[in-house]
């Protein structure tokens, strides 16, 4: 049985994250703060730590840092879980180290994933231990997704773009691999009857324009700043060379493009057989979701971006939003949009 050791400060969130993990057929140990938590990893030898990061006694950067300082430890898997949630906060863990950053309020489901994946990342890790390395000194180590996110940001070049202007456009030239550092972004597509469906919101820390990177194609797919943005581009052929050095990284972007295809065809899903109100309901929750972690503060977007993703004409998406607003499941002020009510915004059919 593998042995997880919780790092955490907080009573509930310790107790409660300690109790899916055990259900999940893990062997937990915890610590209340990052004193305890590195007396504990030296003594224990967990097969993966997972560690808040805002503690007393000793916060979780320093509690990584201790640990790979130390031979018994440096090469356990380590995974953040912070209500830290700024680009900045997640860089500097990826950057000491880490290996995964989830943030609070965190799903089941991606808190298991995470630690099942970095469990099963201990061959790479044996590598580390027997000086293979996987890539050569000039493209440093890859192996993770952050590990490339961090190289893009790190060796590409800088692009600033201000709200609603085009970053690329569908059916031209795909040169670069776009990371986003700040800002929101919309990719869409324009169909054979000329409207416009918008296909991924994005947010910060997210790649986007790598489904044109195996093949000499043009871009699939437009993207457009939602609010002012800042990108760290890399130029495909480089990434190409990057990723021919390191199949486990290639093997996540993969995934990833995996991922979001099935989301674009549940959004066409939802498209096609949605009410008008649970259309609406649904996209305003996402913008809310990308553009706003807590959702019950206010979203400041377009009409016409909210009726583009939901797939509706943008005189019933209105008509909708006027009745959600009479009905108290939301507050409207100029273009901005604030949620009174989740649990029933959610429950709309």
């Amino acid at each position: 049985m593998k042995k997880v050791l919780l790092i955490e400060d907080d009573t509930a969130v310790r107790e409660n994250t300690a109790e899916i993990i055990e259900l999940s057929g893990y062997k937990v140990v915890t610590a209340p703060n990052g004193k305890i938590g590195v007396m504990i990893a030296k003594r224990e030898l967990p097969d993966i730590i997972i560690c808040d990061i805002m503690m007393p006694e000793m916060d979780g950067y320093a509690v990584l840092k201790s640990l790979a300082s130390e031979p018994s430890t440096q090469f356990i898997p380590f995974i953040f879980l912070s209500a830290k949630t700024e680009y900045k906060d997640i860089r500097i863990g990826m950057d000491l180290g880490a290996d995964d950053y989830l943030t609070k309020p965190f799903n089941e489901e991606d808190l298991l994933n995470a630690i099942e994946s970095r469990l099963a990342k201990t061959s790479i890790l044996h590598d580390q231990r027997m000086n293979k390395p996987i890539v050569d000194e000039k493209d440093g180590d890859l192996h993770t997704l952050n590990d490339l996110k961090n190289f893009v940001d790190d060796h590409g070049k800088e692009f600033h773009f201000k709200k609603g202007e085009i970053i690329f456009q569908q059916g031209k030239n795909s040169n670069y691999i776009f990371l986003l550092k700040k800002g929101i972004v919309k990719t869409h597509k324009i169909d054979e009857n000329g409207k416009e469906l918008t296909t991924s919101l994005l947010k910060e820390d997210d790649l986007f324009g790598y489904a044109s990177l195996l093949q000499n194609i043009t871009y699939q797919e437009s993207a457009t700043a939602v609010e002012n943005c800042d990108l760290a581009g890399i130029i495909k052929e480089e990434l190409k060379n990057v990723l021919q050095k390191n199949h486990k990284v290639t093997l996540e972007l993969f995934e990833l493009l995996s991922d979001n295809l099935s989301e674009m065809k549940e959004q066409l899903l939802q498209m096609a057989y949605g009410s008008v109100r649970k259309k609406t309901a649904a996209t305003i929750l996402q913008f809310a979701e990308k553009m706003n972690p807590k959702k019950q503060d206010q979203i400041k977007i377009s009409r016409n971006d909210l009726a583009s993703v939901a797939g509706i004409a943008t005189e019933s998406l209105i008509r909708t939003l006027s009745h959600f607003n009479k009905e108290g499941l939301i507050e409207i002020n100029g273009r901005n949009i604030k949620i009174l009510d989740l649990a029933s915004l959610k429950q709309i059919q």
